[in-house]
């Protein structure tokens, strides 16, 4: 058997950002707890979702206490903005980073007995649907606004929590291309690469199946054609990137994902590495070290990645073309092409442990061990 879930609501393209007032009115919500980080504050990008409140009359209390890898500390001090403040619902406006932030806060408001953040690491067995979000994402990558997932930093431990909770995803998604044009290249770029992984890593994972199978090829489709333009801020890549990382987060957000994501998760709690870098940069090393278990599908990967000939082509040729095209498309939006100045060889035991130990591991179409992860860092150095 398998399960799929999705929204309840979405909304698409140019213009969607009203449908905020427009279902907090239909459904009946008073107040929100608007979750959104300081910069997208200051640069007025959550204006933009305040204005459309403001129009329409409806009261709101801003929590910016969110870093861009949002740790325990964020989440409680988050759960004690939203009992103040006589919040029914929350509006999450950023990136992953705020929109986990909300998930984690929402799911503890409705199932206190899980207050301790890290009990919900893993697949929590929470009982209540999560305090109703509205999510409005600023970047094309993370998908938050459509999966059941959610990651937050352990700071004391240095590392990762990956949460996987049917009960966390927004009830409503309003994914306005308006609300990413004003993202620098490099975080376009980024996202855009973390689009890109989720698509393939949930394409190939254990998990994958028919449905999956369907929306990732078409994602990975998108994101190859409407990348470059998103980075150059297109209005057409800025839209194609926009419902291409959507797409992504609709399959993989249900079969799972792979080492890829394992190994980036370390690098973004030691480091605070932006996580669509990491995921960038490992990606088509990973790939190669997978491609014995994948079977034909690194061929449907170069041809929704617009490589010509893959019919013509042997295995070894399909799957090297397909792993160069990502290469190349990495390449294309700026993106390091090692690990040699994020990465201290002292940390690779731990950082591979770390991965190892991470919630993503076991869904690999390949079976893999400390020892094989720690390679693949030492090779990416």
């Amino acid at each position: 058997m398998n399960r799929f879930v999705l929204n309840e609501t979405s909304y698409h393209g140019k213009g969607a950002l009203a449908a905020v007032a427009d279902e907090a009115k239909a459904r009946g919500f008073k107040k929100a707890l608007l979750c959104s980080d300081p910069d997208l504050i200051k640069f007025g990008v959550t204006k933009k979702v305040t204005d459309v409140l403001d129009g329409a009359g409806l009261a709101y209390e801003l929590y910016s206490n969110i870093k861009p890898n949002p740790t325990i500390e964020n989440v409680q001090s988050g759960v004690e903005a939203f009992k103040k403040s006589g919040a029914d619902y929350i509006i999450a406006v950023g990136g992953g980073s705020s929109i986990d932030t909300a998930k984690a806060i929402g799911i503890i408001i409705n199932n206190p007995e899980f207050a301790d953040v890290r009990s919900l690491e893993g697949v929590a067995p929470t009982k209540k649907p999560a305090v109703p979000i509205i999510a409005v994402p600023t970047t094309a990558g993370t998908a938050a606004e459509v999966t059941i997932n959610y990651v937050i930093t352990d700071v004391e431990k240095n590392r990762k929590m990956v949460c996987v909770d049917v009960h966390d995803i927004p009830v409503v998604a309003v994914v306005d291309p308006d609300m990413m044009s004003t993202m620098p290249k490099s975080l376009t770029a980024a996202t855009g690469m973390d689009a890109l992984t989720h698509a393939i890593e949930g394409y190939i994972t254990k998990g994958a199946w028919e449905l999956s199978d369907m929306f990732h090829l078409k994602a990975i489709e998108i994101i190859s054609k409407n990348l470059r333009g998103a980075v150059d801020n297109t209005p057409d890549g800025r839209e194609g990137m926009a419902l291409g990382q959507y797409v992504a987060g609709m399959g993989f957000s249900n079969v799972g994902l792979g080492i890829v994501h394992s190994m980036a998760h370390p690098l973004g709690a030691l480091y605070d590495t932006p996580h669509g870098i990491a995921n960038a940069i490992i990606l088509p090393t990973v790939m190669e070290y997978n491609a014995p278990e994948t079977g034909e599908k690194y061929r449907e990967i170069a041809r929704a990645m617009g490589v010509k000939g893959v019919d013509e082509m042997s295995q070894e040729e399909y799957r090297k073309a397909a792993i160069d095209a990502v290469k190349q498309l990495a390449k294309d939006v700026g993106i390091p092409e090692n690990l040699k100045d994020i990465v201290k060889p002292e940390d690779v035991q731990f950082l591979s442990e770390s991965a190892y130990a991470d919630a993503c591991r076991p869904g690999n179409p390949r079976d893999t061990s400390v020892e094989e992860i720690s390679e693949l860092y030492k090779k990416l150095l």
